[in-house]
């Protein structure tokens, strides 16, 4: 394609520095100044307010990122890693396991000091010692964290120790604290979770910095107390739910609203945006019989930092029974838009739209899918309220159906990442559906009092897939993506070096070109990374860090589409820093055998099994160890456990808490027969595994392997290449005779007539071009699922990933 190839020329020609390399370099957005501010250091999650996720810092660029090397490494203990780091005074801040910080010397990886929050002695609950933290925050000479059984704890970043302790929780509702806390303008933001399994009213607190005394308090759903700076916000919400949210006998009967993980600050306009999630009960019927919008769930609910007041929402599911929630990270950016200035957040939620919203006002501005949905047909441009497709309401239907994207969401809790080099926003995707209905009388129900039987994790075409997904928030549109391996893509960052890093389920991490996508380099570290890296610099010289180790799964989830890849909960983890000639190297480490646990007395028993099963589910035993006992590292795998073939010793685990120092809470509610059926039944599980896994296997590679026959290639297609100048749209237009595959590639600039042959289920094809010189222009794609993928060579200027549709 001749057009294609004269913007790769260009492209290059803006290279050569004779010819100047400012305006080829201008960003595509507007860069505000918050973005970049302290640009050698990484405080909080997102590294600031902005939630962006980028790295302002290009001394590693798409040039000499080959050069990357490990410049120091920690070895961590097993336990949950899935985290993002953190950086300021000179210092790496982690925090793994249930609050357990340390701090590293950010040049030399040398432990300064460690600091426990005591969770595992204190946690009365299982609920307190699922997920761990996912990250902590600094600001001021402190470094902040929320244990997950809610203390909010201040350290002294010089020497770990603490300045001050508050707790967080005003009942005994089961929460859980495990999402980052945030300090915006001197206060410290803290939400909790706990909404899948109570009605307990959701709120966010913020406290002050400096002394950990309580600022303000907002509730996300209506409740008795009621104070003054609330008043405004909670007449609103009792609006939408018009039967109220208790029983008769004054019991709470509906409400959840927890906001665990979305934070987001705009300094100027001096808000905090809050990202709330889903109700309780799922099944709305039963939350609130009289029906409503049910606000503020599943919604972005912007606050004054300084006094909690509330000015506006936007909610995304009116009326929420799906587990759609807001709560994944909201990004604030500048960008154009129908030649307009726009100050925006962007989220992609968990129900497969990309919403862009005026984050002064809560206007709504647009909203696209960036995954295969079912639940609503678009987002209305007039209302910005969904448009339901007819059936999507299960209250009572009989029977399960599809739901796209499943509980799961086509982009978790793991961050995304912006870019104003490129405009681009680039997401965490994932294809997970799952069947749901209206809850079973006599049981079946997710979880007691949910009202809805799901099963969270099915084989559906189109299903078990992830992908980095670039997209373009001013157009709406996909500028490239890339599929990852499993089902469980880690969090993203974005670096003014035209660089996107991202680890990956099978153990790499990888560096991509912001504009196109390719992969420029890659690690393979001894572990699945889920935790998003960050950037620093110290002493001119920059710097990237990432945790290693799998976990951050919900609901067992996300376990069967990573079967392909090992990642077993005790594979070493590691704190991982990287710069331009480390001389670092990991010890070598090679992956032991998967076998199971010899079990010479184990006769099977089908009915003894499905009891097993149904306590290894309802006792949320899967949130842990994972759907079907399929571990997806977050927990062992007990299916290997030798733990499993000892009565007693499974006893002392389970029932006594012998490990809960580990991280293993006790379960002192299981009688001795039902402890004793659910070992059964992972018995059980452990004798099928071997099997399982070598069909699983079998079936994944006779996937990959293209059944295409000749005529799948003929017709016309609608084509993107990934060049280096972004994403070029032509179209193909092929005809097949036998195996000889002839054609025209038209773009805007020009055609090329193409010939080849079809042979392996690919279709590979050439043609001459003529700009800016003669070259040879080659595809080699095949087509699956009625989607056509490949590359696409321009002569000397590159390889690119090609696809296309009908």
């Amino acid at each position: 394609m001749g057009g294609v190839t004269r913007k790769v020329w260009i492209t290059l020609a803006c290279l050569l520095p004779v010819l100047g390399t400012a305006s080829c370099n201008k960003p595509a957005q507007t860069i505000e100044t918050a973005m970049v501010a302290d640009p050698d250091e990484w405080p909080s999650w997102g590294r600031n307010g902005l939630e962006t996720h980028y790295s302002p810092v290009d001394e590693i660029t798409t040039d000499n990122v080959s050069d990357l090397k490990l410049a120091w490494h920690y070895d961590l203990e097993p336990g949950f890693s899935a985290s993002t780091p953190l950086m300021a005074e000179g210092k790496v801040f982690i925090t793994t396991g249930h609050s357990h910080i340390r701090a590293f010397d950010a040049v030399t990886g040398k432990p300064l000091w460690e600091y426990d929050g005591g969770t595992r002695e204190r946690a009365k609950s299982a609920l307190q010692m699922s997920w761990g933290s996912k990250g902590i925050a600094y600001d001021a000479g402190k470094v902040f964290l929320v244990t997950t059984d809610g203390y909010v704890v201040a350290l002294d970043a010089k020497t770990g120790k603490e300045a001050w302790k508050v707790y967080d929780y005003p009942d005994q509702a089961p929460r859980n604290s495990n999402g980052a806390p945030r300090v915006y303008g001197g206060k410290v933001i803290v939400g909790y979770g706990g909404a899948d399994i109570s009605p307990a009213r959701g709120f966010v607190t913020a406290y002050d910095a400096a002394t950990g005394k309580r600022a303000w308090r907002f509730y996300t759903t209506p409740g008795d107390e009621v104070t003054p700076i609330n008043a405004h916000a909670e007449e609103i919400m009792r609006k939408t739910w018009p039967s109220g949210w208790k029983n008769p006998d004054g019991t709470q009967r509906g409400g959840g609203g927890s906001a665990w993980n979305a934070f987001s600050y705009d300094p100027e306009l001096h808000l905090v945006y809050l990202g709330i999630g889903n109700g309780y009960p799922y099944n709305q019927t039963l939350r609130s019989p009289g029906g409503g919008d049910n606000l503020f769930l599943s919604s972005i609910v912007a606050v004054d930092v300084n006094t909690g007041a509330y000015k506006w929402h936007y909610q995304l599911c009116p009326a929420e029974q799906w587990d759609c929630t807001a709560t994944t990270d909201m990004t604030l950016a500048a960008i154009k838009i129908d030649g307009k200035d726009r100050k925006v957040l962007m989220q992609a939620p968990k129900n497969g739209f990309f919403y862009v919203i005026d984050r002064a006002t809560g206007q709504f501005i647009s909203a696209e899918k960036i995954a295969k949905v079912t639940w609503a047909d678009h987002i209305d441009k007039k209302t910005g309220r969904p448009v339901e497709n007819p059936g999507i309401r299960y209250n009572g239907k009989p029977g399960l159906f599809e739901l796209w994207p499943g509980p799961t969401g086509a982009h978790s809790w793991m961050p995304q990442a912006y870019s104003p080099q490129t405009g681009l926003v680039y997401i965490p995707v994932q294809e997970l559906p799952a069947l749901i209905g209206e809850g079973q009388k006599g049981g079946g129900e997710l979880a007691a009092g949910m009202g809805v039987t799901m099963i969270p994790e099915v084989e559906l075409p189109g299903g078990h897939k992830s992908y980095l997904k670039a997209w373009n928030p001013a157009t709406q549109s996909e500028a490239w993506k890339v599929e990852l391996p499993g089902t469980w893509p880690g969090g993203v960052m974005a670096t003014a070096g035209g660089l996107v890093f991202q680890g990956q389920i099978d153990g790499k991490f990888v560096a991509r070109d912001a504009r196109t996508g390719k992969e420029l380099w890659s690690y393979k570290a001894q572990s699945p990374i889920v935790g998003a890296p960050i950037s620093y610099r110290v002493n001119g010289k920059q710097y990237v860090t990432v945790i290693t180790g799998a976990g951050g799964q919900g609901a067992g989830m996300q376990t069967l589409g990573n079967q392909a890849y090992r990642t077993d909960y005790r594979f070493p983890r590691h704190v991982l820093t990287f710069a331009i000639g480390g001389t670092d190297s990991l010890p070598a480490f090679t992956p032991p055998v998967l076998t199971p646990p010899a079990d010479p007395d184990y006769k099977p028993d089908p009915k003894r099994t499905q009891v097993g099963f149904m306590l290894f589910a309802g006792r949320a035993c899967l949130v842990c160890h994972g759907w079907n006992a399929v571990g997806g590292g977050a927990a062992p795998d007990l299916r290997y456990s030798p733990a499993i073939t000892d009565a007693a010793t499974f006893r002392t685990i389970v029932k006594e808490g012998g490990l809960k120092l580990n991280g293993m809470p006790p379960f002192p509610q299981f009688t001795d027969t039902e402890l004793e059926d659910l070992r059964f039944y992972l018995r059980t599980r452990a004798q099928q595994a071997p099997g399982e896994q070598k069909a699983y296997m079998d079936r994944l590679k006779a996937a990959k392997a293209s059944n295409a026959k000749p005529q799948d290639f003929a017709g016309k297609w609608n084509i993107v290449i990934q060049s280096p100048v972004g994403p070029q749209k032509a179209v193909m237009d092929l005809k097949v005779q036998g195996n000889v595959v002839t054609g025209k590639v038209t773009a805007e600039q020009g055609s090329v007539d193409v010939a080849g042959a079809f042979a392996n289920g690919r279709a590979k094809f050439k043609g001459k071009a003529s700009m800016p010189m003669p070259i040879t222009i080659e595809y080699d794609v095949t087509v699956k699922d009625g989607e056509l993928t490949g590359e696409n060579t321009n002569g000397p200027f590159g390889t690119f990933p090609v696809s296309g549709t009908r």
